[in-house]
């Protein structure tokens, strides 16, 4: 199955209010809003046919009204907004309002995703579906981690390997989803019963969840080698 015959439909959900970072979905990242840098690097991808922005801020509405026109907006329900409301509720009520049969959905907060990763990302699904029905994104993890009863959980503590020679965990990084219509509607869940894990490694996973990450995105956003050194999308 081809990239080219299947095109996608990109959801991007954003709230106007945050919890750890007040502001953060349009707050200023290196002379713009922090939506701009993800809407930027989707309509740099030619796998993407439509974008989609689900939000209840009058800031970001107005925002992406005037300066992405091609952008389509979906005001969220009263009934969807909250800290309680999970996403895969939201993505359900962006599904029924939208046309496709592929989706891709990623956040405002992952700045420093490139558009040759989510190609990447898209060709890695469709080369794999529908053998493999959805795609999540993950950091591979290489510590010695521990359970709460301090049971080691991925390496034998009388065999003290190296920590890069252990075998990886890994991180859901909320990157990037992709998946179909249908298998979502079903399960209502983003990741189908037999996913395909992508790889993504830091600093490009890097998620906005507080304000040591942001002012992290910051500071490599100022590096003037960051676009022609670009760096490994996936594993």
């Amino acid at each position: 199955m081809t990239v080219e015959k299947n095109r996608l439909t990109a959801l991007v959900p954003m709230r106007h209010h945050s919890e750890r970072v007040p502001g953060k979905n349009y707050r200023p990242l290196s002379g713009k809003p922090l939506y701009s840098h993800i809407l930027e690097s989707l309509m740099g991808c030619p796998a993407i046919a439509k974008i989609v922005v689900d939000t209840d801020s009058p800031i970001i509405l107005e925002g992406i009204h005037k300066s992405y026109p091609v952008v389509q907006l979906i005001e969220r329900p009263e009934n969807l907004r909250g800290d309680a409301v999970s996403m895969n509720e939201i993505l359900l009520h962006d599904v029924s309002q939208v046309d496709g049969e592929f989706f891709l959905q990623t956040h405002t907060t992952n700045p420093l995703l490139r558009p040759a990763t989510i190609s990447m990302a898209t060709r890695d699904f469709f080369s794999r579906f529908p053998e493999r029905d959805s795609l999540f994104s993950v950091t591979p993890l290489r510590f010695r981690i521990w359970g709460k009863g301090g049971e080691a959980l991925n390496h034998d503590p009388s065999d003290l390997l190296r920590t890069q020679d252990l075998p990886a965990v890994f991180q859901e990084n909320s990157c990037l989803y992709i998946f179909e219509r249908r298998r979502f509607l079903e399960r209502k869940n983003r990741i189908g019963e037999s996913p395909q894990m992508f790889e993504m490694t830091l600093p490009e996973a890097l998620d906005i969840d507080d304000e040591l990450n942001f002012k992290i995105a910051e500071w490599i956003l100022k590096d003037p080698g960051r676009k022609s050194r670009g760096g490994p999308a996936s594993v």
